[in-house]
């Protein structure tokens, strides 16, 4: 059982670890390295690099810069499209290291799953921001950005203490990935159609598909 145990609570940092990445890496970096580096944490040869003073500086100065640019409609949207090139990687990174110094192939393998873990929270948090920003109020902005630290925060600490509920609840949050995704893309695609019929100058509502022409009424001589 203890050995179970030791599994889980493998598995639920390297996860918790790449799906925190995809929402807010510089706040899941910062919490590790201060952890580790206060000693309530026992991090892995390889993530004991979060702990140097000049990483935990780093990361807690991107964590301010976030912090007040994730609040600031369409500012947000431009933050997270460049971050596409850094979370997703970083997540990526941060499974292989938490896994230590196995073989290889476990590395490799929790690389890959990190990466894909963290590239879905990514999107999932990119997309819902592309269509709370349709909204002209910003307060749903800014309740979503404090929303998100406090998840992350929170889930990064479940799958440090009770790893075996982290992991129940991650698989519920995957499969509600896969029902949540296609239909953020669908309606980011419908923003974007406005969007660009807004900026054609036509209608911003356009007829819905199989609709025929609209019909001239016939005019009295």
């Amino acid at each position: 059982m203890d050995q179970l145990d030791q599994i889980a609570a493998l598995i639920a940092l390297t996860m918790g670890a790449a799906w925190a990445s995809g929402i807010n890496l510089y706040a899941a970096i910062l919490m590790l390295g201060l952890l580790g580096s206060s000693g309530n944490l026992a991090l892995p040869p390889n993530l004991e690099i979060l702990t140097n003073p000049l990483v935990i500086f780093a990361a807690g100065a991107m964590y301010l810069v976030e912090f007040f640019a994730d609040k600031v409609p369409g500012v947000d949207n431009t933050w997270d499209a460049l971050h596409t090139f850094i979370r997703i990687p970083a997540g990526a990174a941060l499974a292989a290291g938490a896994v230590g110094n196995l073989d290889p192939a476990v590395g490799l393998a929790a690389a890959i799953v990190g990466g894909g873990l963290a590239a879905g929270t990514h999107a999932a948090k990119a997309g819902t921001r592309v269509l709370i920003n349709t909204s002209p109020e910003p307060f749903s902005n800014w309740a979503a950005s404090i929303g998100e630290d406090v998840v992350v925060v929170t889930g990064l600490w479940t799958a440090l203490h009770y790893p075996w509920l982290f992991i129940g609840l991650l698989i519920v949050f995957i499969l509600l990935l896969i029902w949540l995704l296609p239909k953020l893309w669908l309606g980011i695609r419908m923003v974007l159609s406005r969007l660009a019929s807004l900026f054609r100058g036509g209608d911003s509502n356009p007829p819905a598909p199989g609709a025929g022409p609209p019909v001239t009424p016939p005019q009295s001589s």
